[in-house]
């Protein structure tokens, strides 16, 4: 059977394509994916395996048999790091390749019964690790990212009935002192409002697929690609 493979990052850089098409055995699994292209590609054998696995813009279980022309994504570890019903509101989940507009997500989540509203910013820095940072690159599995997005923002919405949520996260390159991810919280006191802008920023830095690559003078490097 032949299979679609979707690469970002450093996973993209490696092969040199964002996408391939690859043989495989009838009732081949995730593994076996990343287990072939190691073999055609010797670059990737230098990265760590991929964290998770999507089929056809799902999240799957690595165990899943593939079938015929399925598109697979393998998902390479982020740059970071139950069914909760939905807010009467939808909250504005973005990516962008362009400035933030933080006036737009007070606006977003505006209510007459907040007494409390937290944004919380990520910012470039210039340096990490000991280095001089010139830049950054973010790229984001956009299909899955917003997804994944959207169930931080159900999961709050449960947890915290009366908050309101907006998460933007950029893409492309950023400078020092971009801002690269916004979240901006509203509710009716300050402690809840904290507490689940906390949880909206470190759990989309574990489970929403975007990269990040740190540019500085003479080298760069996809964060969380290191072995």
């Amino acid at each position: 059977m032949k299979v679609r493979v979707r690469l970002f990052a450093s996973y993209r850089e490696a092969v040199g394509a964002s996408q391939i098409e690859l043989a495989l055995e009838g009732g081949s699994r995730g593994q076996a994916v990343w287990t072939a292209l190691v073999s055609r590609y010797p670059a990737l054998a230098r990265l760590p395996e991929p964290s998770g696995y999507a089929v056809n813009d799902v999240y799957v279980d690595g165990g899943r048999p593939l079938h015929d022309d399925d598109e697979v994504a393998l998902i390479p570890p982020v740059s970071g790091g139950g069914g909760a019903e939905r807010p009467a509101r939808p909250p504005l989940i973005e990516l962008t390749d362009g400035p933030i507009a933080f006036d737009r997500l007070l606006r977003e989540v505006a209510d007459p019964r907040a007494g409390a509203t937290v944004m919380f910013l990520g910012v470039v820095r210039d340096n990490a690790r000991g280095r001089r940072v010139d830049h950054l690159e973010y790229e984001a599995y956009e299909v899955l990212a917003r997804r994944e997005m959207e169930k931080i923002a159900s999961t709050i919405a449960s947890r915290w009935p009366a908050i309101r949520v907006a998460m933007v996260h950029r893409t492309g390159r950023l400078n020092v002192g971009d801002a690269s991810v916004a979240i901006c919280v509203s509710a009716p006191h300050r402690a809840e409002a904290f507490e689940a802008a906390r949880y909206a920023i470190d759990t989309l830095k574990l489970t929403v697929p975007i990269w990040k690559k740190e540019i500085w003078e003479g080298g760069e490097a996809w964060i969380g690609a290191e072995r």
